[in-house]
């Protein structure tokens, strides 16, 4: 992978980051159900799950030679 792929890529992901941590969309979560709790706790761990998750498998992956 060069240079200005793995940027490119790591600028999608701190966009991606940003959206999901974004106020509108965080708001929608908020919202507590009809008969229990708020989802919010589980979206921002799964939420912040995802953007680890991606940013383990983009610094470690690298382009096998062949």
């Amino acid at each position: 992978m060069n240079a200005s792929s793995h940027r490119s890529r790591l600028a999608a992901l701190i966009g991606l980051a940003v959206l999901l941590f974004s106020p509108p969309l965080v708001l929608i979560f908020d919202r507590p159900s009809a008969n229990g709790p708020s989802w919010l706790p589980l979206y921002l761990f799964v939420a912040w799950i995802l953007v680890i998750g991606l940013t383990a498998w983009l610094m470690e992956y690298r382009r096998e030679d062949g």
